[in-house]
């Protein structure tokens, strides 16, 4: 089975933490960020201007930022199906960047 490739064309920025993407295919996704970004690599998104800072990969032709935090161009055009189990995974690593309490 051949994994569809996609190449991010354009995006823009619609609200702090949302963009919408457009693909080589014409189609296009708005994305709300925020929920997913937890974790070591995407808890630094979670700073407005450091979100602001995104850009297109000439190279791999996706949203990249400038500590390496990146999606799969084929996660972010088949976001509609594939967020919410973005979105559930982010919140396990939310889950584990919490503070145990007593």
């Amino acid at each position: 089975m051949k994994h569809p490739l996609y190449r991010v064309t354009e995006f823009k920025r619609i609200g702090p933490f949302e963009l919408t993407v457009r693909f080589d295919d014409d189609t296009e996704q708005r994305i709300d960020f925020h929920p997913v970004l937890h974790g070591e690599l995407y808890s630094p998104l979670r700073d407005a201007a450091v979100f602001a800072q995104v850009v297109i990969d000439p190279e791999v032709h996706t949203l990249v930022w400038p500590n390496g935090a990146d999606f799969d161009p084929t996660t972010l055009h088949d976001w509609s199906d594939v967020g919410p189990r973005m979105i559930e995974m982010a919140q396990r690593w939310a889950d584990r960047e919490e503070p145990a309490h007593p």
